[in-house]
């Protein structure tokens, strides 16, 4: 990279909004790109493992319990990762704001692709017993691990390479990497079940989506290998204003704004997954609707979310990210009950448009997540800020199918207390992003 504090004769220069330094243009637009590949490879991989809990771990891990608790077993499994990302996202925290981005992300990437390979290979409970569901579990938990680091870690090095007035539209970037990773797991999962038995899906054909990481590991790792440091982090760096103990200072002098990022976070994580693996574990265990229409309506809904991902940056750089979150958690409790209601019909028009509702107005709120979320911290305590505010909102994000399980089995399988439960979370995220752009102003000197 050319050096950071000069100003060179190339015409393809930018200028980066918060640093103020210099850089071509093409490391900007290649520090997006790192930031979202990393990002799809995480949505794929997780997403494989919801769909996965959702479809078939619950027959091929516990086996020895009857339909309903073998799914809660099921779900359970796929929140243990949920807990294990604020232990990531602090160790990753503390390695981002002291040694740099470059290095969580080359880590997280590796965990998350090398792990999803391994998950693929595993013996099911008819084989091994006990150690497959154990070695599930672990293997989730080092997943979430990985995970923990990377979101933040991605949009904390995109908004940092920001030109001036673009860190909506720099941050909007690595989240397009969720509709992309979920089209390809949900495709993958979509193609692998139509073209086969259902007793071969269950059997071996989950397995295909899962060893399909190992390709995706090579091109990500690859991308991420030649890129250049964060010019924010070199300024800190250079400026020797790194914090040695940036964990225990962000919670000592910005627990405020932890508080409100986990506010921010629920409706973009949570919401997600309760319009995603509690929809089809609702539609196929309760409803008995076919597995592949709910794989074809999560594509169609990915395509729905990478629309407005994109609307959701643009109107974020116009009006404030902080707008596009109140209106889009607000547009997700408007669509909470009649979505829900589709889905129940069993009509497989009316589940499309169900799915891809609930994408989309989750995902208004998802694409100014990153925006808001950078600006609430200084530099030098970004990422472990972050990740500390997202991994919070994470663990009780995780938890959500699982708690719409637990409330419609209780209420008799009718599925009013899941959409009762979207709008209550949405109801925190409108609070958080309300009180966004105020803290921001005053923690960081952002505007938007």
């Amino acid at each position: 990279m050319a050096n950071a504090t000069s100003i060179t004769t190339q015409p393809a220069e930018v200028e980066i909004g918060e640093s103020g330094v210099k850089v071509d243009d093409t490391v900007a637009k290649k520090a997006s790109l790192a930031s979202f590949v990393g990002t799809a490879m995480e949505w794929y991989d997780f997403y494989l493992f919801s769909t996965a809990s959702a479809l078939v771990f619950g027959s091929q891990f516990f086996t020895g319990e009857n339909a309903w608790v073998a799914l809660m077993s099921s779900f359970a499994t796929f929140a243990i990762g949920f807990i294990a990302r604020p232990i990531g996202g602090v160790f990753f925290g503390i390695l981002g704001d002291r040694v740099g981005r470059k290095s969580v992300l080359l880590i997280t990437v590796i965990g998350i692709g090398g792990v999803t390979a391994l998950i693929g290979l595993l013996p099911t409970e008819a084989q091994i017993g006990i150690w497959a569901p154990t070695l599930l579990a672990t293997l989730r938990f080092l997943q979430g691990l990985a995970v923990g680091g990377e979101w933040s870690g991605a949009v904390t090095y995109a908004t940092e390479h920001a030109p001036k007035n673009q860190r909506a539209w720099y941050a909007v970037l690595p989240q397009f990497g969720s509709p992309f990773g979920t089209i390809l797991s949900s495709g993958a999962f979509y193609m692998t079940a139509a073209l086969s038995s259902n007793e071969f899906f269950e059997q071996w054909g989950w397995r295909i989506p899962f060893l399909f990481a190992i390709p995706l590991l090579i091109i990500a790792f690859y991308i991420r290998k030649h890129m250049e440091e964060s010019p924010v982090f070199q300024k800190i760096e250079d400026n020797k204003e790194i914090e040695k103990t940036p964990l225990i200072q962000v919670f000592k002098l910005r627990f405020p704004q932890i508080l409100i990022g986990f506010f921010i976070s629920l409706v973009g994580i949570g919401g997600f997954y309760i319009v995603t693996t509690f929809f089809q574990s609702y539609g196929k265990t309760t409803l008995g609707i076919n597995t592949d229409v709910l794989l074809f309506a999560s594509m169609i809904g990915a395509l729905g979310e990478a629309l407005v991902l994109w609307i959701g940056g643009k109107l974020g750089t116009k009006y404030g990210p902080s707008k596009v979150a109140v209106y889009g958690a607000l547009s997700a409790a408007i669509c909470a009950f009649p979505i829900f209601l589709m889905l129940s019909t069993k009509n497989t028009v009316l589940i499309v448009i169900a799915m891809t509702l609930g994408y989309m107005t989750c995902s208004f709120s998802y694409a100014a997540q990153g925006a808001m979320l950078t600006a609430l911290f200084p530099a030098n305590l970004r990422l472990s800020g972050v990740s500390s505010a997202t991994n919070i909102g994470a663990i009780f994000s995780g938890f959500m199918p699982l708690i719409a399980t637990a409330l419609v089995g209780s209420a008799g399988g009718a599925w009013w207390p899941a959409a009762v439960l979207l709008i209550v979370i949405s109801a925190f995220t409108i609070f958080g992003s309300i009180l966004t752009p105020r803290l921001s102003i005053r923690e960081t000197g952002i505007k938007y």
